[in-house]
């Protein structure tokens, strides 16, 4: 069964991530800066959509346990390389 995930807008740019899978959860705090969101999704799909389409490309990479607790959604490029390029294709950019 695919992992639950939630996510809250808390303020401006700033989000809370549940992921709910296997029995147990992680959360998460997430920031999108404006120009970022709109460079991956061009007014597509909202900064919430992008946090969890984000979330789907992080966890067919690794574990929720894994994934950062506090992180800016534009560091995941560091870790994963195809991440912009695979984000865009989902979101038909």
């Amino acid at each position: 069964m695919p992992a639950a995930i939630s996510v809250e807008r808390q303020q401006d740019g700033h989000y809370r991530v549940e992921v709910r899978e296997g029995g147990s959860s992680s959360t998460h705090q997430v920031s999108v800066r404006p120009d970022y969101q709109q460079r991956l999704a061009g007014g597509r799909v909202s900064a919430e959509e992008l946090v969890r389409r984000s979330f789907e490309f992080l966890l067919e990479h690794e574990p929720k346990e894994s994934i950062l607790s506090e992180f800016d959604l534009a560091v995941i490029q560091r870790y994963f390389p195809d991440y912009e390029r695979e984000i865009l294709r989902r979101l038909g950019g």
